[in-house]
């Protein structure tokens, strides 16, 4: 099976080498439409990207996301603008409001009502990638006279918005391209995405859900155990994902994986992920194992599913893995 349209996530467990050469071979099949860089604390995602811009020439390149307190919204136009000027218009902007921890902790910044600036920050940034003049008077943004130098080759980049909860994925259906899921129970995903396919009814909108990724044909526990180690992981340090999670059906799951992490490290924590909370969230396992998830995931309304490779071995052979599964 064939998906007809899948994305990849490249994250911070390649190298920078890894990641060109993985890029190069996803552009070469024709059913990748994008893929993506996170960023958190590692690998910046634009620059990251503008390598990628050169070694590939038909996948559109995502960020994965970027928070809205660590850039401008001028910042994020003039990379945007940048990157689409180098790639022949692939951008596509991945925002999201990121974390207490990570905005007061690194970046020295208050997080503060995200929903709001989430709302501003859009705004801003529409206008400022079209071309034109912006004057913007906001409770988070002023803006007097901002103009981008270089015209922009398209008069509007893809915004995808990534979203947890009600009013923020109700603020992804009003103002942005996309939206980006990341961690939802397949229940409730089903019902996420039947909401947000109403709201959105009548206009262009993408539904582009994340997913935890590993597979192995030779050795496909090795493949669930490196799936559920990253799951433990985002469980154990993201705030969100463990309310989340709690709420709808692991709380039991959360309170184990967190306790362990805490003691004993995501090696430890991972063997709390139960079989159960690993089928709902993840994809792994054998090749046929995984084509059978993604199935399930895709039946839910996702109508751009992107895989997070999780390497079960060497980096690239795995990538070549996961291309000929899907």
């Amino acid at each position: 099976m064939t998906v007809e349209k899948i994305g990849y996530s490249l994250g911070p467990l390649l190298s920078m080498c890894e990641v060109l050469a993985c890029a190069k071979m996803a552009d070469a099949q024709e059913n990748v439409d994008s893929l993506w860089i996170p960023e958190s604390w590692g690998r910046e995602s634009f620059a990251t990207l503008g390598a990628m811009s050169q070694a590939t020439r038909r996948v559109r390149l995502g960020t994965s996301i970027i928070s809205i307190y660590a850039r401008t919204p001028a910042t994020v136009a003039m990379a945007a603008t940048t990157l689409d000027m180098l790639s022949g218009n692939r951008t596509i902007i991945g925002l999201g409001a990121s974390s207490a921890a990570i905005v007061e902790g690194w970046h020295g910044m208050k997080f503060e009502r995200p929903v709001d600036r989430m709302r501003e920050y859009v705004q801003c940034l529409k206008s400022m990638v079209s071309g034109k003049k912006v004057n913007y008077d906001g409770t988070f943004f002023k803006v007097r006279d901002f103009k981008i130098l270089h015209q922009p080759q398209r008069k509007q980049i893809p915004i995808f918005m990534a979203a947890i909860n009600k009013r923020m994925l109700a603020l992804a259906s009003e103002l942005a391209d996309g939206v980006l899921l990341y961690l939802r129970p397949i229940d409730e995903l089903k019902k996420t995405v039947a909401e947000l396919k109403c709201s959105t009814k009548g206009r262009d909108f993408e539904v582009a859900s994340s997913f935890i990724c590993a597979v192995s044909n030779r050795e496909p526990d090795k493949a669930r155990e490196r799936a559920a180690k990253t799951l433990a992981f985002y469980v154990s340090v993201g705030k969100y994902y463990s309310k989340f999670l709690s709420e709808h059906g692991f709380k039991n799951e959360v309170q184990q994986i967190i306790a362990e992490y805490d003691k004993g490290g995501g090696q430890a924590a991972a063997r709390l992920v139960s079989d159960r909370m690993l089928r709902s969230l993840a994809i792994c396992g054998s090749s046929e194992e995984c084509r059978k998830s993604l199935a399930r995931f895709t039946s839910a309304g996702v109508t751009l599913p992107i895989i997070q490779l999780n390497p079960v071995g060497d980096s690239e052979s795995s990538f070549r893995e996961l291309l000929s599964t899907f």
